[in-house]
């Protein structure tokens, strides 16, 4: 409003006017201060964005002292193989004595030290077929090499499968990974041959994916997430399915249920399915939803710090409270948590939630302005717990459901590594075959096989069956 239109009004009405004003710069800079604190600890935001600052935890002091409690169990170094070489340390003075090579003195081992060490070197074979002239037949036979020696001169499987290894699960760069193999062991392998090597192992392990996904989908519980990733300088998402014996990720255009759709696990799930508050998650009415409590003990440390509301801080000491109770019923060899003690958490989430609501009332509308009136980050959180209850409760009302939806993060968590290393993938197929070695990866270390174990028998053609995974090697 023009300074002549303010001096028309009367004194009243120019109050009015700058209360409002005065009211809404305040809520600006109330949010604009929020989005300033937010960090790692109290929103979605990576750990790598955060400036350094005293760590927060949510645990209470236990009274104990630092460092492993009496009676636990060491986990030290320790050798399961006899030594490949011994190496013998005679006395310094049998060295200049004259009866050195015809001593008659007993000699015992007095003490033993074991070195573990690795030996460095290139290996070259040459196989070769032989032919043989039958004496029976007079017939001129030709052995036969194995499967996969195609050229007159290749790379072994071991080595293929390390510069897999050291690009997908190392997040090195095909230039590093050139770097160390040249370097090292002194192979001459360029970077266009190590991602023909890449490119391969994604290949070799697509039949084994595709039952990953279909065994995803029979699982009881399964934990939902999806990030972005850049492809082709587009944006696209990578979507991950997990379980604790099962890892599924795919790479997709969209991020909704578009996306989820295209992934191909949501639409033929019907059993628990754990993620963030997505709204595109609750399209999907055959699947039990179990929403992520640490998501929410994120977004309640946020209404603390920027807000300093007291029910906040009372609603993460109840879910906590409840996470280590449900810790105990589970040690007791109990099925579920006594119906009086889970009435009892849910009328004190009820109170909880009553005191945010009289703290924080619904704005009321102003009939000169179109629209509902916002109703802010801290209302819109708490009707959320209030839509929301039986889905944030469900890990204390079902003891097999998480608390948390960490294993989906944890699992989508190297995809954003290779995104720092890389910058981005050059084309949709590269993500996507990415995408089938980390789902393949993932569910064999999860069945207790080395990354690179796994790596070597996919190249060898003889990628583990997912049946086999029961195992460990």
């Amino acid at each position: 409003m023009r300074r002549e239109e303010l001096v028309t009004l009367s004194k009243e009405e120019v109050i009015e006017i700058l209360l409002a004003v005065i009211e809404k710069q305040g809520e600006r800079i109330a949010e604009l201060e929020a989005r300033l604190n937010q960090n790692s600890k109290n929103s979605s935001k990576p750990p790598s964005s955060d400036v350094y600052q005293k760590p927060k935890s949510q645990r209470k002091p236990s009274g104990k002292k630092a460092g492993g409690q009496q009676g636990h169990e060491g986990n030290g170094l320790r050798i399961t193989q006899e030594p490949d070489r011994r190496e013998l340390h005679e006395p310094g003075q049998c060295a200049q004595c004259a009866h050195a090579g015809a001593c008659p003195g007993v000699r015992h081992i007095n003490e033993t030290r074991k070195e573990i060490d690795i030996e460095i070197k290139q290996v070259i074979t040459a196989h070769q077929t032989v032919w043989v002239r039958c004496p029976k037949t007079n017939e001129v036979i030709v052995g036969e090499f194995r499967a996969g020696l195609n050229s007159s001169i290749q790379y072994g499987v071991n080595l293929e499968a390390l510069a897999v290894t050291l690009n997908a699960v190392g997040m090195v760069s095909m230039n590093r990974t050139h770097e160390i193999l040249n370097g090292v062991f002194g192979v001459p392998i360029s970077t266009g041959t190590i991602a023909s090597m890449v490119k391969n192992c994604a290949q070799m392990v697509w039949g084994t994916v595709s039952d990953i996904k279909d065994a995803i989908i029979e699982e009881p519980v399964v934990h939902f997430d999806e990030t972005g990733t850049r492809v082709e300088e587009k944006t696209r998402w990578a979507h991950v399915a997990s379980s604790e014996t099962l890892t599924y990720i795919s790479v997709e255009e969209k991020r909704g249920k578009e996306g989820m759709d295209s992934a191909g696990v949501l639409p033929n799930f019907s059993g628990t399915g754990i993620h963030d508050c997505w709204a595109s998650y609750f399209l999907y009415e055959t699947v039990r939803h179990g929403l992520c409590c640490a998501h929410l003990l994120r977004e309640l440390t946020a209404v603390i710090e920027n807000y300093q509301q007291e029910w906040a801080q009372k609603m993460i000491d109840l879910l906590l409270d409840m996470k280590r109770t449900k810790e105990e019923i589970m040690m007791q060899g109990l099925q579920e948590a006594p119906s009086d003690v889970v009435e009892a958490y849910r009328l004190a989430y009820d109170t909880i939630l009553f005191e945010a609501q009289s703290a924080n009332p619904v704005p009321v509308k102003d009939p000169a302005k179109k629209g509902r009136p916002k109703r802010g980050k801290v209302r819109t959180l708490i009707d959320r717990l209030d839509l929301r209850k039986e889905n944030f409760l469900m890990f204390f009302t079902d003891l097999g459901v998480p608390f948390d939806n960490n294993q989906a993060e944890r699992d989508l968590r190297m995809l954003k590594v290779k995104q720092k290393v890389s910058g981005c993938f050059r084309t949709l197929e590269g993500a996507c075959d990415f995408a089938a070695i980390m789902s393949f990866i993932g569910t064999a270390r999860k069945r207790g096989f080395s990354a690179f174990l796994a790596i070597k028998h996919a190249l060898l053609g003889t990628p583990f069956p997912l049946h086999l995974f029961d195992t460990t090697e």
